[in-house]
């Protein structure tokens, strides 16, 4: 018979494999919405970088997410109720003609619901994953999710994109929330998990956070570490326009790519109890900075190079920031400390659109590219004061 531990982390497994499921799937409409910008509307790339800047706010604040998601009912009831209200929102884009300002603000509202989603099942796994010693373990499982259903993606975005439009593609989102939803109502939450933070005063409670050294140290890192100018919007536009790429096989080369990004969330899956964080933390920082100059040679040969190889090594090196922030959560703050510190990771990649889309017009793309892989090595500096996170005794 299983053990009641085994019992408890295959639920949390297949919980965090359902929700991040979901948040991958949700790229469904994408293709199809960027032809619409690009095709249609005729928006430069730095418009629609601005553009996918302002419907990712809502994850720029997950740390009140957190808080209230932690205080306020349980964190399945949260997960029921984003998927619900996600159902409604696709249904509204994908039967209305709305114009570009109601598209944004309904796609805005869409993002904040896959946001309590996404905080509610990371909240369960900083808990549960520092407990049994598998944060690593979990996180990997949730990208392992996240990677499949990009290959989904991959493949039926494209074709979506080249027989219908978005609006198609976020309607074939509905039977996904259906099924995330029936996966839900069968996990029974850990009571150790609900209404253990009874907290009187959100400004104080978010303020202890703020002056937890180690805490807020390792959330600048995570900013410098992820901040880079943005140049993956200009390399789509050489894929379609210089290229001449095909937007099934440009869908079917991201589908590569996924298989090989969960590859490496196998393999962090095997090797994230071992393996000394902080060392390759630093390692990581070199690769990065290479990785980044070799799009200064990018061929329809090298492109496809790159999606592989940096999609094995990118998924491991990203997983792996990401237990090191599930290890250094707040005690107690799980759920909101495990957000504040994603919130910084999200600020730093909407910097790096941001400033990417302000760079691309004035220096062009090759010293875009020669100035991203230089601030690779801004938190080079900090890395010295990361502690090892300590191991738990439990052994999976």
């Amino acid at each position: 018979m299983p053990s009641p531990q085994n019992k408890r982390l295959f639920w949390v497994y297949a919980l965090s494999a359902a929700v991040y499921f979901n948040q991958g799937i949700e790229g469904l409409p994408s293709q199809g919405l960027f032809y619409y910008l690009k095709d249609t509307l005729k928006f430069s790339p730095q418009k629609i970088m601005f553009l996918t800047s302002i419907t990712t706010f809502a994850w720029l604040v997950k740390p009140l997410i957190g808080y209230v998601i932690d205080n306020f009912l349980s964190k399945k009831l949260w997960i029921c109720f984003s998927l619900v209200f996600s159902s409604a929102i696709v249904m509204i884009i994908g039967m209305m003609n709305l114009p570009l300002a109601a598209l944004v603000a309904v796609l805005l509202f869409s993002s904040t619901g896959a946001a309590f989603r996404d905080v509610a099942a990371d909240g369960i796994m900083c808990v549960e994953g520092k407990n049994y010693n598998t944060t690593g373990k979990i996180q990997s499982v949730q990208w392992i999710a996240i990677s499949v259903s990009g290959l989904i993606t991959g493949i039926l975005g494209g074709y979506i994109a080249q027989k219908w439009d978005y609006k198609t593609g976020f309607l074939w989102l509905i039977p996904f929330y259906a099924i995330a939803l029936v996966i839900a109502c069968f996990y029974r939450q850990s009571p150790q998990i609900e209404g253990q933070y009874h907290k009187n005063y959100v400004f104080a409670d978010l303020k202890n956070l703020l002056q937890n050294k180690q805490l807020m140290f390792t959330a600048f890192f995570i900013f410098l570490y992820q901040f880079s100018p943005s140049f993956g919007t200009p390399l789509f536009f050489i894929q379609r326009d210089t290229f001449g790429w095909g937007k099934i096989w440009i869908g079917t080369l991201g589908t590569i790519g996924m298989g090989f990004r969960i590859i490496g969330a196998v393999f962090y899956y095997k090797f994230s109890q071992r393996i000394n964080i902080k060392k390759w933390i630093y390692i990581s920082v070199f690769v990065g900075a290479t990785t980044t100059l070799s799009y200064l040679y990018y061929t329809p040969l090298t492109a496809v190079i790159y999606e592989i190889i940096y999609g094995f090594l990118g998924m491991f090196i990203f997983i792996m920031l990401l237990d090191l922030m599930a290890r250094k959560t707040a005690k107690g703050f799980e759920a909101t400390s495990f957000a504040l510190l994603c919130s910084f990771s999200n600020l730093a990649m909407t910097a790096s659109n941001l400033s990417g889309a302000l760079l691309l017009p004035r220096l062009g793309l090759k010293w875009l590219i020669v100035i991203s892989s230089l601030t690779s090595f801004l938190c080079l500096f900090l890395i010295k004061g990361i502690h090892e996170p300590a191991h738990a005794d439990t052994k999976q």
